[in-house]
């Protein structure tokens, strides 16, 4: 299964900055971006629920090289997890439910994206 989130996410860096100014800010910010790939994950993968332990695998594709790997997918791949989570993709986002995950990052200047693929029966 692939899902693909169009555009970006916010990236650790913006987190920290909300969560800094205020904590509601945080959560607000985390909660927008969750929104947004619940949005996603609701049109591509509505009524898919994985009971096995699965591995994903983000693909990221940035419209330039001005942000830091860690800082976007640190960030992304938590509000991604907690939105298959709150979707029921997946039953939780702990060690029983996800396997393991993988990062590669793009440059697409026309379309900026994230691609998750999960893959099924990893080894929790």
């Amino acid at each position: 299964m692939i899902l693909t989130i169009e555009g970006t996410l916010d990236n650790l860096n913006d987190y920290i900055r909300a969560v800094n100014r205020n904590r509601c800010k945080g959560n607000a910010l985390k909660k927008s971006n969750q929104e947004v790939c619940r949005m996603y994950i609701l049109q591509q993968l509505r009524g898919i629920h994985v009971d096995q332990p699965v591995t994903l695998h983000f693909r990221w594709y940035e419209p330039s090289k001005k942000r830091d790997l860690d800082n976007i997918s640190s960030f992304g791949r938590k509000v991604i997890q907690d939105a298959l989570v709150e979707c029921g993709v997946l039953k939780n986002d702990g060690w029983s439910c996800i396997a393991g995950f993988t990062d590669t990052f793009y440059i697409d200047k026309k379309r900026p994206r994230i691609e998750i693929e999960i893959e099924v029966g990893g080894s929790g």
